[in-house]
């Protein structure tokens, strides 16, 4: 069950992405991703039991509360980032916009995603704090306990990562190349995405209406 809930999460979003854009059924696909965050819960509920029932601990089952974190704490913005290339690749609307690439844009873009892990590491401590409560004394939860050790490591490396942004901020090369592909990425996201209807039957190739008329 751990791992078809592991797999399950991306398939979800495969899925998820796949009806509203492949298929033309926006509702569906908001359903799907709807579902992920049920599944990490069932994942964790899972994890739980599986422990208290006397099962040798591993770090799968501390997986399941990094899940849950990440999908607090990054979901959203992962969500979007596949979104917006889906909608690009296959409704037909405008590139994304590329983050910042220098300076201190670049430093509060790499803060705001730490903001975003330091999130996710506290809902992960939390919910392995409380997998640990549970547990109690029916089953080993050291690997539980390691597990909220690592998540401090990873969310200390990644902090130290986006405090050099501020401290050396990459700088712009000569000539305003990064101005220039900023006023592209500006005017490409002003352009209007083109509604999933009208997009061409990508599955079996079948022409518009419009240019069967042409």
């Amino acid at each position: 069950m751990i791992v078809v809930c592991e797999v399950g999460f991306w398939v979800l979003l495969a899925a998820g992405l796949g009806a509203r854009y492949l298929l033309r059924m926006p509702r569906l696909g908001a359903g799907l991703l709807l579902c992920e965050p049920l599944l990490e819960v069932l994942l964790l509920v899972v994890s739980a039991i599986d422990l208290k029932n006397g099962a040798e601990p591993s770090w799968r089952h501390g997986l399941a509360a990094i899940y849950i974190g990440y999908t607090v704490g990054h979901g959203h913005r992962t969500v979007k980032w596949l979104d917006g290339h889906a909608a690009h690749r296959f409704g037909g609307a405008p590139p994304p916009a590329k983050p910042p690439r220098y300076g201190m844009a670049r430093a509060r873009h790499e803060g705001a995603i730490w903001l975003g892990t330091l999130i996710a590491g506290s809902v992960a401590s939390a919910l392995l704090l409380a997998a640990v409560w549970y547990v109690g004394d029916a089953g080993d939860t050291a690997k539980l306990e390691a597990s909220i050790a690592g998540v401090w490591r990873a969310v200390g490396i990644h902090g130290l990562i986006a405090l050099s942004y501020s401290v050396w901020p990459k700088k712009a090369p000569e000539g305003g190349a990064e101005k220039a592909s900023e006023g592209g990425a500006e005017k490409a996201s002003a352009l209007p995405a083109r509604d999933p209807e009208h997009v061409p039957d990508l599955l079996v190739g079948h022409p518009r209406k419009d240019e069967e008329q042409v």
